[in-house]
């Protein structure tokens, strides 16, 4: 597992050792742009164009170093009659085990649907897929690992093919998580926020575990502090640690500390983030939560402080942990794994820490607010 990660360095660091020495050429091209392209070759996240797969990172150069994260383009909702949703097309009924979730243990966007699966009681319902959790050249890929479940409708050995099983001709990235229909055998949804409210009524009827974690009474409350937290944390974490310019890594870690210290203290005066009760806005914020100490603090920079070091933050993200069938949807080892080997132009070493060494089930003592 580590070997190529090591050989993929190594390489960089001898072709520039020898070009500065001799300033060599081969084959016609500088040893210096053989390094380059061995670096952008340590990335490892493509996309598709026109079907094809391409091993290409984001493009930071024309944002000025910032990382601009493009929009989801499957937007269809599955709905308790199968009418059309807010956005896309109809014809998606909620039925159970017509529907297959692709997932990565490690990645944010995707444990929301994990969490709302499992608080939904859909596992008997919702079939479901879990990425390797190392994302090389080729992507999201399934090779065998402890906590992969392949893919059982077509073997697929990348998720970009679950794309092109979806367009052939599809052109943008490849990411999860995604809402596959077995039946139709095309992508419902790749948008985790608009997953999670699929997943939080649509499958009532057919029998879904009772909770509404989007109430209407609430729903413009939940609406505001979504908007904040996605671009000061959710996002914010990656708008740091992808960019490749100082100044908007410093704007990105600026604002991310601000939007902490806003939770932190809204926090300190109640139990959840809306209405004294658990919903998608909690949902949402864990799961980047969860992952900050473990990854965002080191692999992205995000290092003003932890989320330990936040008295009612900590304690709420101990509070949600710890919340029947949550707890166990936390994959420590997938998440650091994932961050750490994957992004190899932030830790070409591969190498993956030690820690931090965290306890979730210490008690929280929010119960009293």
């Amino acid at each position: 597992e580590f070997k190529p990660l090591w050989r993929g360095a190594t390489k960089i660091a001898l072709l520039l050792q020898l070009g500065l020495k001799h300033s060599w050429k081969l084959s016609g091209t500088s040893v210096f742009r053989q390094a380059f392209q061995s670096f952008k070759g340590l990335r490892n996240m493509g996309l598709l164009v026109d079907g094809v797969w391409v091993d290409q990172w984001y493009d930071t150069k024309s944002t000025g170093g910032k990382f601009v994260r493009s929009d989801a383009q499957y937007r269809n909702w599955v709905t308790k009659d199968g009418s059309a949703g807010p956005s896309g097309v109809g014809g998606f009924k909620a039925e159970a085990g017509r529907y297959h979730l692709y997932v990565s243990l490690a990645c944010p966007w995707a444990h929301r649907t994990i969490v709302m699966r499992r608080l939904k009681g859909l596992e008997d319902m919702i079939s479901m897929s879990v990425v390797n959790w190392v994302m090389r050249e080729n992507g999201w890929a399934f090779d065998e690992n402890p906590g992969v479940i392949p893919d059982p409708l077509i073997g697929a050995k990348f998720m970009h093919q679950i794309y092109t099983l979806n367009d052939p001709t599809y052109s943008g990235r490849v990411t999860v998580p995604v809402l596959f229909d077995k039946q139709t055998r095309r992508i419902v949804s790749n948008e985790s926020s608009e997953i999670i409210r699929m997943l939080t009524t649509a499958f009532d009827d057919v029998g879904a575990a009772p909770g509404d974690y989007y109430p209407a009474e609430l729903k413009e409350e939940i609406d505001q502090v979504n908007e904040k937290v996605y671009h000061g944390v959710n996002n914010g974490v990656y708008k740091a640690g992808f960019a490749t310019l100082q100044e908007p890594y410093e704007a990105a870690v600026k604002e991310l500390f601000e939007s902490l210290d806003w939770l932190e203290e809204r926090l300190s005066k109640t139990r959840y983030l809306v209405g004294n009760r658990l919903t998608e806005a909690d949902i949402r914020l864990f799961t980047t939560l969860v992952r900050f100490d473990a990854a965002y603090h080191g692999h992205f920079k995000c290092n003003l402080r932890r989320i330990e070091d936040y008295p009612a933050l900590s304690a709420y993200l101990r509070d949600i942990y710890q919340t029947q069938g949550i707890g166990e949807t936390v994959k420590l080892e997938h998440i650091k794994r994932t961050y750490y080997l994957s992004h190899l132009h932030i830790n070409p070493s591969g190498i993956v820490p030690a820690g931090p060494v965290l306890d979730f089930t210490r008690p929280h003592g929010r119960d009293k607010l």
